[in-house]
């Protein structure tokens, strides 16, 4: 028998089911203050999160373990054992940002965008191949499995975990935001920067501030015609609208009981897009069902039940429980929408969608007659027909937001089945691709017989990874994307992911939206974004109603295929790797042999910057909601870039992603602030420009630079929410390498800013009503207080801030210039928490 760390008689009767796992996890490592203890609406204190598991992608996992590697290098520096830097808590790395839709709408896609893959990233993987032979707790998923929280849904997820003769929740942190989709099956679990995983791994707690929890009540049920993704984009509004940044949201009401986990999942995986730390869902029948549906063993489906049980942690509709703040959201009243063309809140409802999406259009053509083009896509006809200003040129179903929803992938299977029996066909121009969270999809697709029909329509499966939702979509079709450069044309990206930021999805494409798989293959069919998909025809008198499965179709679909082998099948050799994967030449040794690669590189984040903020200069000046994407290089690195350059005249031809070489910090620190969208109030152009010292306008890297070599400290000022989006650690990596030292905003990110104190980089916050005047033009003197405050004074004026070291861990943190100093300085004197 597992023993347990008892909750009755302990966790008041009211607590939130997410409090009460939080509450087991610090009575377990004894760390339990009285605030939660004793908890009730409005009560506040600090928080030490021990995790259950570390959970990793490949983009954010490399940079961890070189920096881990790194690590090694300065304990062996000590005199110190290198082995002490090891992780003693699992970690579970998938590799599935790395694939590109290079190659779509052919059999072959998956084969060549894979091979590619492997030849792009031969070296990373190499390098995660040690990481796996030395790190004693890692496991590695290998490419071609699926997306990570997929995977971590239909398979790695233990909901309860057993250990050491223990039994206690699975608390996941992961280093992706989106980790909180497997909320969804009860599992506690949010998203958190690199450097606090790596502290993770190595046995450190993650400080916070205990979060309010806003409970959610769902009541009604879905209309007909309505998805799982249409009441995710209504959450994403109604939530962003009321308010819930670094707060826990739990969902509670009646409409649970008829609510799956596949639908809860979608709900969860947008937790970060709506701003809360964690979206969870409590454990019931309902879970149950879907554990035993994916395969799990008995025993463990009978351990959740008896542990939630037990412990007040099954969803109980009579429970009194309390929260900080309430919210209702009625089922029935959510309609089909997507969600553009800039944020995923910006919900439009189908009956608004074209007049939201003409309002986006510049003055100029809608239409290209084909007698300007250049030359013939090769599709069989030209594309340029019907190219002008809101055409839409992708068309992806990605993402695991909804690839893990088979409800709403049959659908878009079935859709496809009747459009191509009445002789449609996706539009020349628009590029498709079929980028699913697991092979799990692929299966049913087969076994239903709707593959054949979206491959029909171009959908051909191009990999299984996150692709087109974090932006690897790719080149657009040549002669398109001709044609978007020359006209300077206003196109549309349609996806089924969970982000659309400006350019995320693909830098020709200006306006992005999120949509339900069907949908995307509707806009496919219709080929133009203005176009009002309720009342105008799709093609050739086809209206989308003629061809929009019936709920009753898509069930009968999902009780014929929808087997637990399938999901037997699909993980049985999880961690084996292809041939490919298994004859990489990987090194050996307790210490990583750094060499002149361009993807490696070991960095040094253990020489303490200055302190002094005496005399600073902005390096940027920049406005409200600048997303990681915008901090943090990312996509395809451009050979006329700063870091395209550098690379250039290393000798490299395959200059790859930033994303593949986030393990050299010395092209991510010249690609920082790279967006081509970045607007910099410094300066009058768009793009990764801004001031040096000498007044001219050069590239942020190389005046970062002649600060640096001036003496100069520098700093970053900015708006509202700083940082939003994806949980980069290069997004506070790149500016401390760049020597910033302090940030000053309006409000931050949840995430970045722990990535900003993880990296030594001070995070201030303007009261209410400052800042507004802080242009970034003048010298600014920054004087911190012992209250944690601070003030900002800057040609004549005087503004206010806020430390925003939220907690004693912070602090020390700062105090040792970041995370990765205070640990090795703790593991070399012996201590691990």
């Amino acid at each position: 028998m597992n023993r347990i760390q008892p909750l009755a008689g302990i966790a008041p009767d009211h607590l939130p089911r997410t409090l009460r796992i939080l509450l087991e996890n610090a009575l377990r490592h004894g760390t339990a203050s009285e605030a939660l203890r004793s908890w009730s609406p409005g009560v506040t204190g600090e928080l030490e999160v021990h995790a259950s598991r570390v959970f990793l992608h490949d983009t954010n996992g490399v940079p961890v373990l070189v920096d881990l590697a790194a690590m090694r290098d300065a304990m062996v520096a000590l005199g110190k054992d290198p082995a002490l830097v090891d992780p003693v808590i699992p970690a579970e790395l998938v590799v599935d940002h790395s694939v590109i839709a290079d190659v779509f709408g052919r059999p072959d896609a998956l084969r060549v965008n894979v091979a590619r893959e492997y030849e792009r990233n031969a070296e990373r993987y190499r390098f995660l191949r040690w990481g796996q032979q030395t790190f004693r707790q890692l496991k590695v998923v290998p490419p071609g499995a699926g997306i990570m929280h997929q995977i971590n849904l239909e398979h790695l997820a233990r909901v309860v975990e057993e250990r050491d003769g223990w039994a206690f929740p699975d608390l996941c942190l992961g280093t992706d935001s989106h980790t909180t989709m497997v909320n969804g099956l009860g599992v506690l679990g949010w998203g958190i920067g690199g450097i606090d995983a790596e502290a993770a791994m190595l046995g450190q707690s993650v400080s916070m501030v205990l979060p309010p929890v806003v409970g959610v009540s769902l009541v009604g049920a879905l209309p007909a015609g309505s998805t799982a993704t249409d009441l995710v984009l209504t959450i994403t509004e109604t939530l962003r609208a009321h308010g819930v940044v670094g707060k826990l949201v739990e969902f509670t009401g009646p409409a649970l009981a008829g609510l799956p986990v596949t639908d809860r999942a979608t709900i969860a995986n947008m937790s970060p897009e709506f701003g809360s730390t964690a979206a969870y869902f409590p454990i019931d029948q309902q879970t149950l069902n879907y554990l035993t549906f994916t395969n799990r063993p008995p025993q463990k489906v009978a351990l959740v039940e008896s542990y939630a049980r037990r412990q007040g942690l099954w969803h109980d509709p009579t429970a009194n429980l309390l929260y900080d703040e309430y919210v209702e959201i009625d089922l029935s009243t959510v309609v089909p929408a997507i969600a553009g063309p800039r944020r995923p809140n910006q919900r439009l409802p189908l009956t608004h969608a074209k007049q939201a999406a003409e309002a986006e259009l510049p003055p100029g053509p809608r239409m290209i007659a084909a007698g300007e083009r250049k030359q013939p896509v090769g599709h069989g006809e030209l594309a340029g027909g019907g190219i002008g200003h809101g055409a839409v040129v992708v068309a992806a179903i990605t993402s695991c937001t909804n690839t893990s929803n088979p409800a709403v992938m049959v659908a878009a299977g079935l859709l496809a089945k009747k459009a191509v029996e009445r002789g449609m066909g996706s539009r020349p121009w628009v590029k498709t691709t079929l980028s699913p969270g697991s092979r799990v999809v692929m299966d049913y697709l087969q076994a239903a017989g709707l593959t054949p029909y979206l491959e029909k329509l171009g959908f051909h499966l191009t990999g299984f990874g996150c692709m087109t939702c974090i932006g690897a979509s790719g080149e657009l079709i040549d002669d398109v994307a001709e044609v978007v450069r020359e006209q300077d044309l206003t196109v549309a990206a349609v996806l089924s992911g969970n982000r659309n930021f400006e350019g995320r999805i693909q830098s020709d494409v200006k306006l992005n939206y999120l949509a339900s798989p069907p949908l995307v293959i509707a806009y496919a069919l219709a080929g133009r974004i203005d176009t009002d998909l309720l009342t105008e025809p799709l093609a050739d008198g086809v209206y989308l109603r003629d061809l929009w499965p019936e709920r009753s179709e898509i069930d009968a679909v999902l009780q014929d295929v929808l087997k637990p082998e399938l999901f037997e099948h699909a993980y049985d050799d999880l961690f084996t790797g292809d041939d490919r994967w298994q004859h990489l030449d990987a090194p050996h040794g307790e210490t990583f042999a750094w060499g002149n690669s361009t993807y490696l590189q070991q960095p040094d984040y253990f020489t303490k910057q200055t302190d002094n903020l005496t005399g600073t200069r902005a390096l940027v000046r920049l406005g409200d909601s600048v997303t990681t994407d915008h901090l943090s290089p990312a996509g395809a690195i451009p050979r006329d870039s700063v870091a395209g350059r550098y690379l250039q005249d290393l000798g490299a031809t395959e200059l790859n992603t930033y994303a593949s070489r986030r393990g050299n910090h010395e092209v991510m620190m010249r690609g920082t602030f790279g967006n081509v969208r970045l607007r910099n109030q410094l300066v009058d152009v768009e793009g990764p420009l801004t001031r040096g010292p000498d007044g001219t306008t050069t590239s942020i890297y190389d005046a970062a630079m002649a600060y640096r070599d001036a003496g100069v400290p520098i700093v970053v000022v900015a708006g509202k929410e700083y940082g939003t989006g994806s949980s980069r650690d290069w997004a506070a990596k790149g500016p401390a390498l760049l020597g910033v030292r302090a940030v000053l905003a309006q409000s931050f990110e949840r995430i970045h800013r722990s990535n900003l104190v993880g990296l030594g980089i001070l995070p201030l916050e303007f009261l209410p009503g400052e800042g507004g005047g802080l242009t970034g033009n003048a010298p600014i003197d920054i004087e911190l207080h012992d209250d944690n405050s601070a003030t900002a004074r800057s040609a004549g004026r005087t503004y206010r801030l806020k430390v925003r070291l939220d907690t004693p861990r912070e602090h020390a943190y700062h105090r040792h210039g970041g995370v990765l100093p205070h640990v090795l300085q703790e593991l070399s004197e012996g201590h691990t928490t």
